[in-house]
């Protein structure tokens, strides 16, 4: 479910107009968020710390507000609950494009993204299904092997997207503190830096839970 959002009346309708007109629009953020508690965690309860962090992911997306906000055809859409296309990686070190859709409920959440993790292990390709129409996404990746500080992505200035970008690099340990970077991209006619403030302080409240 979505509603559109009246831009005569939105208090962002001039940074949204002035954003809009760029060949692109996107701006990223890249920080470090404490994982010692969210990973001591899963390791307890025996599940995925990757399944783990994504749900926190989705959580605190799904509470922000401009992080729901799409754009579709020209206009700005308020969606009701954001899902994740994730990078899925195979056997063969080739990935794919996958849909998992956020529940609130874990364990309900943890059970529909293990059958989605298995079937991209077991398709080949890059696209293993239809993505049109699917607006309320965040587009998700993990880059485990690498201690970043800052991450670019490949993009068409041709597609309309207005979709977030977030990714994870290695995790590493000081002084018995595991942390991991963090990076975030998003369109600066819908997002600004105040609410991926916000954003950041809501996830790691919810890794510190």
């Amino acid at each position: 479910m979505k509603q559109k959002l009246d831009l005569t009346t939105w208090n962002r309708k001039t940074h949204f107009e002035f954003f809009s007109k760029f060949d692109e629009p996107f701006y990223g953020l890249t920080f470090t968020v404490d994982c010692t508690k969210a990973y001591e965690t899963a390791k307890e309860k025996g599940i995925s710390f990757f399944i783990y962090y994504l749900y926190k992911t989705l959580a605190a997306v799904n509470e922000i507000e401009n992080f729901r906000y799409r754009i579709v055809d020209g206009e700005v859409f308020v969606y009701d609950k954001v899902n994740v296309s994730a990078t899925i990686m195979r056997e063969d070190t080739t990935f794919g494009f996958s849909f998992m859709e956020f529940f609130p409920d874990f364990e309900e959440f943890n059970k529909k993204t293990l059958q989605e993790i298995k079937r991209i292990q077991n398709t080949e390709g890059l696209l293993t299904r239809d993505f049109s129409g699917e607006y309320n996404l965040i587009h998700f990746s993990s880059i485990p092997w690498v201690d970043f500080t800052s991450v670019s992505h490949a993009r068409s200035f041709t597609f309309a997207d207005s979709c977030p970008k977030i990714s994870f690099g290695k995790m590493t340990q000081t002084n018995g503190k595991k942390s991991m970077p963090m990076s975030v991209h998003v369109h600066h006619g819908l997002v600004d830096g105040y609410h991926v403030g916000l954003f950041a302080e809501t996830f790691q409240k919810l890794m510190d839970l």
